[in-house]
């Protein structure tokens, strides 16, 4: 059982999904972005892009996300704004707004590295990045630009 109560994956669907992540963090680091996997040791404090890894036997969404972290002084910052009761403040908005402009750049580093991943559209977390797996994984029928190509006229 996971923390929630749900049943956990399997070890051997956990490994492909850890394979993933380890994947998703080689990628982010080649294009010079630090990538990490969260909780992991010295990552609390860290900025960057968190890799979450869906412990969950069944999920509703994709078993590997990302999200941008910002610097954790401007994370620190917004939390003393929110505790004080300043909720619509600068501070208060930036790791937000940061993460929004994060997620399409993250998407497409990860396309171009042949993983499949897609901005979420959940409004409770709207700055993940949903990956599903990497397109050699699709069947060759699937892969973007399988098949031969075909002008409208011969159609």
């Amino acid at each position: 059982m996971t923390d929630y109560g749900f049943a956990r994956a399997s070890d051997e669907t956990l490994g492909i999904r850890n394979d993933l992540a380890q994947q998703v963090i080689r990628a982010l680091g080649d294009a010079g972005l630090p990538a990490f996997r969260e909780g992991e040791a010295g990552s609390a404090d860290r900025a960057g892009a968190v890799i979450h890894v869906e412990p969950d036997a069944e999920t509703m969404s994709a078993a590997v996300s990302v999200t941008w972290r910002c610097d954790s002084g401007k994370l620190q910052s917004a939390v003393e704004d929110l505790a004080s009761g300043r909720a619509d403040t600068p501070a208060t908005r930036y790791p937000g707004v940061i993460g929004a402009h994060m997620q399409l750049p993250l998407v497409r580093i990860l396309l171009a590295a042949g993983i499949i991943a897609t901005p979420t559209h959940d409004c409770t977390d709207p700055n993940h990045v949903l990956v599903f797996g990497r397109v050699s994984d699709l069947p060759p029928a699937l892969r973007p630009g399988a098949g031969p190509l075909r002008s409208r006229a011969s159609g």
